[in-house]
């Protein structure tokens, strides 16, 4: 069955090294982004991205509210209702804080991870079994969400077809390494009008997710903001599609081309 988990997933998979950061910012206080989630032919659900700027323990930081629901039919038959969140450093993009509180036809997660890279340990709280575990890091590594923002801050302007990228996400209580592959660049077309992008294969675990090791693809907008416009996925059960239906408040114009 359908889990908004699957697209957050995909979405914010991406973190990585080896890569320059860019000048100008991809993005800013007041960022907002949508998409909308397809299971196969039928209309799943939304899921939505609002970036702040908080004071946390003395640091300023970036705070993103990640939110995934079902709608309609799906609801009906599997509710879904996440709710992601990370507190990552505006100078370093290292995650300060994430939270997962999930809950999708009744299989319910709430974990809180806080990172302290001074002392390379994840310190994860499970509020559901009332436990609290540490876990050794290192200093190249991003939460699940935290991950979307770091990729979306580097310059990717030399970047190659076949390229691949090593990443590591700290995810399910350990790192998890993940290999991305730069296709091409490409013009696709969305509800905006047709838009240049980046076309991304990320190197998957068979089995786990998803039922071949690319078989999901990602789009990203080529410029200097750098937002998923569309994902696609074959996951062991079906297949999923996110698109973008609305933004505002970006911190660059958006990269619409008009023929």
């Amino acid at each position: 069955m359908f889990k908004t988990k699957n697209i957050y997933f995909l979405i914010f998979l991406i973190s990585s090294i080896g890569y320059s950061q860019i000048n100008t910012p991809a993005f800013k206080e007041g960022e907002f982004l949508k998409y909308k989630i397809n299971y196969g032919l039928l209309s799943a659900g939304f899921m939505s991205l609002q970036l702040n700027s908080v004071t946390k323990d003395n640091k300023d930081l970036f705070h993103v509210n990640g939110k995934g629901w079902t709608t309609g039919f799906t609801d009906m038959i599997f509710s879904v209702e996440d709710n992601y969140q990370t507190y990552f450093d505006k100078k370093t993009m290292r995650p300060h804080h994430f939270i997962r509180n999930i809950n999708e036809g009744g299989h319910i997660k709430n974990k809180e991870i806080f990172f302290d890279f001074n002392k390379h340990y994840a310190q994860v709280i499970d509020h559901k079994r009332n436990t609290e575990e540490s876990f050794f890091i290192q200093n190249n590594i991003n939460d699940m969400l935290s991950s979307l923002y770091y990729l979306r801050n580097l310059n990717l302007d030399d970047t190659k077809p076949n390229d691949i990228i090593t990443i590591h996400m700290f995810y399910d209580d350990q790192v998890n390494r993940i290999q991305l592959k730069f296709i091409e660049r490409t013009v696709i077309k969305t509800m905006f009008g047709n838009v240049k992008t980046i076309k991304l294969k990320p190197m998957v675990e068979i089995g786990r997710i998803f039922d071949e090791s690319e078989s999901l693809t990602m789009w990203i907008t080529d410029d200097k903001n750098k937002i998923p416009v569309k994902i696609k996925a074959s996951v062991l059960v079906g297949s999923i599609k996110a698109e973008l239906i609305e933004y505002k408040g970006l911190a660059n114009s958006f990269p619409i081309i008009f023929n």
